[in-house]
């Protein structure tokens, strides 16, 4: 409206001549603020040393902005907290009040007002340089993106010239824009969007419910953002009398009517004021700090501090907040403040992380931290068995849940011993109770018939990598290094019957140009159903079952599954630090429902005095597990798919044949019952049963047999009986193999 406005005024200048006559009267300026001394030479020297205009100089140092789940704003982080918005975003009462105050003549100058220019050169020569000032709306865009602060005669011939050649690359709208999205106003404040927000709650899409009292209040802070800011009490006076100086010169320049003005000016300066929130720190930094490195992994080269971007995260903040109170002691007791956890709590079946706990005390995540979650990597022990041996061994040999092996005496292919957790051999058993029993020997037989390199294709497939892409025998009991994050992943597999999604923290970025990446992970099948299932189902004994090694992390009345796991000490470790010998350094607990699954670590970062777990401590992960689970878990139970058969409570593939059935109960009670003594034989007296004499031999009685009148053990039978009483003392005595694991 101005632009043509002044188009009818004045006659239009050619361009030939505005740039000799815009030369000349620089040059003069110059030479009288210089007091006659610089030649043009020196104005020539200037400007030809004057930095370039190129997009990113002109572009804004943009805050990052966090979101939850559900689209909820949770934090702003960045050098500046400024939100970029379009020229067609400004209000027109929010445009004028800005032209009106800091740039009457905006639409009609080339860059450089020479009116007000020569105004302030005669007001610097008489009250000193700096004194005030006649810099454009183009020329404060030139100063705040290009040029330095400072007030030297060299900087200002090159804003003069940077500003005329800015003039000539982009549209008055497109230069206003800038500013309004530049200039800092006050109150954490970087933009007039930003100031909207912070000052009266306007979002950016009600920036045109912005009233005339608000937008004059807004304009009149450019010029000294603290001194003007009505928020704080102590300037209400200074902001009314500055609002007011803004509305009077939008009157002056006809922006508004004088009835306009006066009503405007009687409107409180407060009134429509949001109460100032007081600075907090930023929430859930931990998830924050893992978000965050996710987008820098898949977005090269995004700077968060200043690129504007839209962090939309999977985070649940109620399932955090519960997180939160475990990792603070208030659901869980730790045995001491230096034993520590990593724990993650994902949607099964999107891989959308929810929340997480990371570290205790002097552990505890930090945003831009060392984060325990996604960095730890420790060994997980037997809740590596569903996915390196037993998962393989259903997916490509068909075996079944009944499928038979033998636990016993055993060594690894190089001729090294492996031992169980406890020091007893059960001998031929179904790998459901090798797994539920978790016992070594029957995992490692079970891989070698597997094959490592299925063993390791199957794992992959579930998220798991491996250094120089080596796998070794002793990966059936889980001495590889893993992260809870990615052990979420594969046990997340199972839950969803078998498709896998990749653990992620963010759901989508959108970047300050309004682009929009998605951060969602693509379902995979990397299994059979009946895999999952009846993996699942195997896993369910772990908790409910009662030879279970996990029944303290069993929730009654959901259906859950879950595995236990844990490594001891080397050797070496064990006699440098005095640990026990049975000590614990890893403690493991990966579980899921139908929609959730939570994989818990617990115990010491760095081995030191004192820093081990004994039977009980090993049990605080199944309690975290537990507590986390908790509210989530009555959401349904898992169901049989089509493709397995059950017979006789244990699971077979549908088509393939039936490797091991186990035997009909029905048929055991009966031959149990042939076999049990007549009951009016049992109910006789001792003086009624007739004893038949002893045999003899050559007329004596036979030595080589107890007498059955006083009946004894043969010494023979005695030993085995001394042999079976001491096996069931170390039935319960953890031992560590020489990889140094447990169960």
């Amino acid at each position: 409206m101005a632009e043509n406005k002044n188009k009818k005024k004045k006659k239009k200048r050619k361009h030939g001549s505005w740039l000799l006559f815009r030369v000349i009267v620089l040059a003069v300026l110059i030479l009288v603020v210089a007091g006659g001394g610089i030649a043009g030479t020196f104005v020539y020297g200037v400007v030809k040393a004057a930095p370039t205009i190129t997009k990113e100089k002109l572009a804004d140092p943009l805050s990052s902005k966090f979101y939850d789940r559900n689209g909820q704003f949770l934090h702003e982080y960045g050098n500046q907290q400024r939100t970029k918005i379009t020229y067609s975003q400004i209000p027109p009462v929010l445009e004028h009040a800005f032209i009106a105050t800091e740039d009457s003549r905006f639409y009609s100058h080339h860059g450089v007002d020479i009116k007000r220019t020569a105004k302030a050169i005669l007001a610097n020569l008489t009250g000193g340089y700096g004194s005030q000032g006649g810099s454009t709306i183009t020329q404060q865009v030139i100063k705040n993106s290009i040029l330095t602060p400072e007030k030297t005669v060299k900087r200002k011939i090159q804003e003069w010239y940077l500003a005329y050649q800015l003039e000539k690359q982009y549209s008055k709208k497109e230069i206003l824009t800038m500013y309004l999205n530049k200039i800092n106003l006050g109150n954490r404040s970087y933009g007039v969007a930003a100031a909207a927000k912070n000052y009266y709650g306007l979002d950016v899409g009600h920036l045109d419910k912005m009233t005339l009292p608000q937008a004059a209040m807004i304009a009149g802070l450019t010029q000294s953002p603290n001194a003007y800011d009505p928020s704080k009490k102590d300037h209400i006076d200074a902001a009314t009398k500055r609002r007011n100086i803004v509305l009077k010169l939008m009157n002056m320049h006809g922006y508004i009517t004088k009835s306009e003005m006066q009503a405007a000016q009687e409107v409180p300066v407060t009134q429509g004021l949001v109460q100032e929130k007081p600075q907090s720190g930023m929430p859930y930094q931990a998830f924050l700090d893992a978000a965050v490195n996710e987008v820098e992994a898949k977005l090269k080269n995004v700077d968060i501090t200043k690129d504007g971007l839209k962090i939309y995260l999977t985070l649940d903040q109620k399932a955090q907040q519960r997180a939160d109170s475990i990792i603070s002691g208030r659901l869980v007791q730790y045995p001491n403040s230096r034993f520590q956890t990593a724990f993650t709590f994902m949607d099964a079946k999107t891989g959308a992380i929810r929340a997480i706990g990371s570290g205790r005390n002097q552990y505890k995540t930090t945003f831009r931290g060392r984060n325990l979650v996604t960095a730890l990597k420790r060994q997980p022990g037997s809740t590596f068995k569903p996915i390196f041996d037993y998962g393989p061994a259903i997916e490509y040999l068909n075996w079944s849940t009944y499928h038979q092996l033998v636990d016993e005496p055993y060594e690894y292919s190089t001729g090294d011993p492996i031992r169980n957790a406890v020091k007893n051999y059960k001998g031929k058993m179904s790998i459901r109770n090798a797994l539920i029993e978790s016992r070594n020997i029957p995992a490692l037989k079970t891989l070698q018939e597997v094959g490592t390199s299925k063993a390791q294709k199957f794992s992959e497939s579930l998220g798991i990598s491996y250094p120089n892409n080596r796998v070794y025998e002793s990966y059936a009991i889980g001495s590889n290094p893993v992260s809870p994050v990615q052990m979420a992943g594969a046990y997340g597999a199972f839950a969803n019957k078998g498709v896998y999604n990749q653990p992620h923290f963010v759901s989508k970025v959108v970047l300050a140009n309004g682009k929009e990446i998605s951060f969602e992970s693509k379902p995979k099948r990397v299994m059979h159903d009946y895999t999952a299932y009846m993996v699942t189902d195997i896993l369910r004994g772990v908790l409910n079952a009662p030879n279970g090694t996990g029944t303290v992390a069993k929730i009654p009345g959901a259906d859950i599954a879950g595995k236990t796991g844990t490594t001891n000490f080397d050797d070496s470790v064990i006699r440098k630090w005095g640990y026990p010998e049975d000590a614990t350094s890893d403690s493991w607990f990966a579980g899921y429902s139908t929609n959730y699954v939570t994989v818990v670590w617990t115990g010491y970062p760095a081995n030191g005095y004192g820093n081990y777990m004994g039977r009980a401590e090993t049990k605080v992960s199944h309690t975290i597990f537990k507590e986390m689970m908790l509210p989530y878990s009555y959401n349904g139970t898992f169901t049989q798919p089509s493709s397995v058969l059950k017979i006789r409570n244990e699971l077979y593939i549908k088509g393939a044949a039936p490797d091991v059935i186990p035997p009909d109960p029905k048929a055991k009670k009966k031959e149990a019952a042939k076999k049990a003594p007549d009951k009016k034989e049992k109910d006789k007296k001792p003086e009624d049963k007739k004893t038949p004499p002893p045999k003899e031999k050559n007329g004596k009685p036979d030595e080589k047999k107890p007498n059955n009148n006083n009946p004894g053990k043969d010494p023979k039978d005695k030993g085995k009986e001394m042999k079976k009483q001491e096996g069931k003392k170390d039935t319960n005595v953890q031992n560590k193999n020489e990889n140094g694991h447990g169960e």
